[in-house]
């Protein structure tokens, strides 16, 4: 009895061994080399995220979808490679952008079901790594390789990612709504400003009334801290305060002016300057000098010919010829011809809005070429 047990017991040894080198040696099916090259890539920090596809069929794993860079596609591939039971990988990995339409047809994986075999002594394409004769240290060497998984974001600082574009109606209404004109900005005129007008009515006391109604332009542009609020060229009104004109034997002329307003376009602002006076010399005084005068050398040019009768005589004539020379002479009128240039200083602050254009600039003008 003893002699068949140690005759069997080899045998039954051996059959043991063989079922579990048989067992060992099944090869894994094609779901679960799917499954085990998806863990991988999702393990690499680089390829987290991107919408990777695997199919594996007898030991060909063909891999598909959109990567950043050369080196993530050539990770994806190592990755598939060092998977148990794969025997080589078609790459058909896109870089670029994954909205393009060609990361798209990627993403949709390869529309023809086999790829022909390489030819006889032709090298392989850069695309398939071949699993021949891999040993588990190699196994070992590229899974040590491969780049650390990254830590796993904090839920409060991650951010989503949306590179998704804006849709096409959306863009064409934005390009097609113009920007919004910017605000008019508005300066004060502080008190004191200076105002320097050019006349374009004549103004002369023989004629003016007072309370009567000039025009003029500005002559200088009004400023602000260095910026032109109202280009020079703008028309500007005012009015006589006060008018008088010397009579042919006596008075003064006198003449005092005031701006009421500055014309801007559409718009008016109203101001208070100061007034420019002018005024002549009272002409009662002149005329009493230049006729007492006369009388006097009347008067000794008729006692030198006719005594105390001619004396009288000779005052009486030269007075009268005293006054015909005053009464003969130009009244001192004052005239202020178009083109005068005249200086006024605000009163008090006026806030104006700021303008670039110049007087006229938005009126048409006139072809010099037409017939």
């Amino acid at each position: 009895m003893r002699t068949k047990v140690s005759v069997y017991m080899p045998a039954v040894v051996l059959c043991v061994l063989l079922a579990a080198t048989v067992g060992c040696s099944k090869a894994p099916t094609d779901a679960q080399v799917s499954s085990d090259i998806q863990s991988k890539l999702s393990a690499d920090s680089g390829l987290q995220g991107k919408q990777l596809g695997v199919q594996a069929e007898k030991g060909t794993v063909t891999l598909t979808g959109v990567v950043d860079n050369e080196a993530q596609r050539d990770a994806a591939a190592r990755y598939a490679s060092s998977v148990a039971g794969v025997k080589q990988v078609v790459n058909n990995i896109q870089v670029g952008d994954a909205n393009s339409p060609t990361a798209a047809d990627a993403m949709q994986g390869p529309t023809m079901q086999a790829e022909p075999p390489p030819a006889k002594n032709s090298k392989p394409s850069p695309s398939v790594h071949h699993r021949a004769n891999r040993t588990d240290d190699q196994a070992d060497t590229s899974a040590n390789n491969a780049p650390p998984p990254a830590p796993a974001a904090d839920d409060s600082t991650a951010q989503p990612q949306n590179n998704a574009p804006a849709p096409a109606a959306d863009t064409a209404a934005t390009q097609a709504t113009p920007a919004p004109p910017p605000e008019p900005q508005q300066v004060t005129l502080t008190t004191g400003t200076a105002v320097s007008i050019r006349l374009v009515d004549e103004i002369n006391t023989a004629t003016a009334q007072q309370g009567a109604l000039f025009h003029a332009t500005l002559n200088s542009p009004l400023s602000v801290n260095g910026e032109v609020a109202i280009p020079a060229g703008y028309n500007v009104e005012g009015h006589i305060v006060a008018v008088q004109s010397a009579g042919k034997f006596a008075g003064q002329s006198i003449l005092t002016l005031q701006l009421d307003r500055i014309l801007v376009g559409n718009k008016h602002y109203n101001v208070q300057s100061d007034q420019y006076h002018r005024e002549t010399a009272n002409r009662s005084k002149n005329t009493a000098e230049k006729v007492g005068g006369g009388a006097v050398v009347g008067a000794i040019l008729g006692g030198i010919f006719g005594g105390g009768k001619g004396a009288a005589i000779g005052a009486g004539a030269g007075g009268a010829a005293g006054g015909g020379v005053q009464a003969a002479s130009k009244s001192p009128q004052i005239d202020l011809p178009s083109e005068t240039l005249l200086h006024f200083t605000l009163q008090a602050p006026v806030t104006v809005t700021v303008t670039t254009k110049k007087p006229g600039s938005d009126r048409p003008h006139l072809d010099t070429n037409s017939q």
